[in-house]
């Protein structure tokens, strides 16, 4: 009889959908500067946009680990030890840490330039593992193209890197193999720190005729005095990542960080929906765009071509 009044009781207590489940999401980053920061956006508003609302269906945990890779270690145990449904890593130190920390919770790397030379997958098809991601990989003969059109005449370029990045060091042997193809020469300094990346710029003067930059965590982070050594200078300063426009780079041609983030939520959405990571095949950013500064370009040096301006996708300083 007790069994039977049970099962009445159970008939009539209302089930919760699988929407109506609240949802933990926890999203980790090596550092906080804007290009990582509109990933981390893009992935909450992503979340909102399927139906997901914070504190009713949804917890969204986040922590930077302020450029430390230890740090970016302890975050990834916690995360693991809070058991979320899905742990978003941004940038690559992050992405490895929380590969390491857990083999079962679903991981999906955002903004990795290069996840297979980082070990997080074997190739582009669906791993069956419990990771899958979006990488802001670029195409470098492109990014060369783009150099060529902004300083017609380059015959040297700069780059600052940090060797322990993966992403960065990837960049710079496909820049140090095209580049010496088209007899351009490449004068690459390591920083290691952020505070290196003054002194790093300063090894610079008089050697380049424009400097590149990614999004190597070290160099974003110190952004603004890079920016003052090229106004200082004269020297172009190009980017891979449209957010260096607003903080004082000539030009830009890569993705939307904000869109990674977008496109990265659209993965957690279809796994927090019951979809397996390893089931889901890694994806490349996927729109590119052209951005210029004509403050910048007056600042150091630059006479930007009519075509150029006319070409751009978004334009600022006029």
């Amino acid at each position: 009889m007790k069994r039977f009044i049970f099962l009445i009781i159970m008939l009539f207590i209302p089930q919760l959908s699988f929407a109506d489940k609240i949802k933990h999401v926890a999203i980790t980053a090596i550092v906080e500067h804007p290009s990582l920061d509109q990933i981390r956006d893009g992935v909450k508003d992503e979340l909102i946009d399927n139906g997901y609302k914070l504190n009713e269906n949804l917890t969204v945990q986040y922590k930077s680990a302020q450029g430390s890779s230890a740090t970016a270690a302890q975050i990834a145990r916690q995360f693991v030890s809070a058991k979320p449904d899905a742990i978003v890593a941004i940038a690559t130190p992050s992405a490895q840490a929380t590969a390491a920390a857990t083999k079962q919770i679903p991981v999906i790397f955002a903004g990795i330039t290069d996840p297979v030379a980082a070990k997080l997958i074997k190739n582009w098809q669906p791993t069956g593992t419990n990771i899958t991601g979006v990488s802001d990989y670029q195409e470098i003969i492109p990014q060369i193209d783009f150099m060529k059109k902004i300083v017609p005449n380059v015959k040297s370029v700069g780059y600052i890197y940090s060797p322990s990045e993966i992403n960065s060091t990837v960049v710079l042997k496909n820049l140090q193999i095209h580049l010496s193809k088209q007899n351009i020469s490449l004068v690459a300094v390591p920083a290691q720190r952020t505070a290196d990346i003054s002194t790093a710029a300063n090894t610079l003067k008089g050697k380049v005729d424009l400097i590149y930059t990614t999004t190597d965590n070290n160099v974003v982070s110190a952004y603004e005095s890079l920016v003052k050594f090229a106004n200082e200078n004269k020297i172009p300063l190009l980017a891979s990542f449209p957010d260096a426009i607003e903080r004082g780079a000539v030009a830009a041609y890569g993705m939307s960080y904000y869109d990674v983030g977008r496109q990265s939520g659209k993965l957690v959405v279809r796994i927090l929906k019951g979809e397996k990571p390893g089931s889901i095949a890694p994806e490349l950013g996927q729109t590119l765009h052209l951005v210029i500064n004509t403050d910048a370009a007056k600042k150091q040096g630059v006479n930007l071509s009519p075509e150029i301006i006319q070409s751009a996708y978004k334009i600022i300083g006029q």
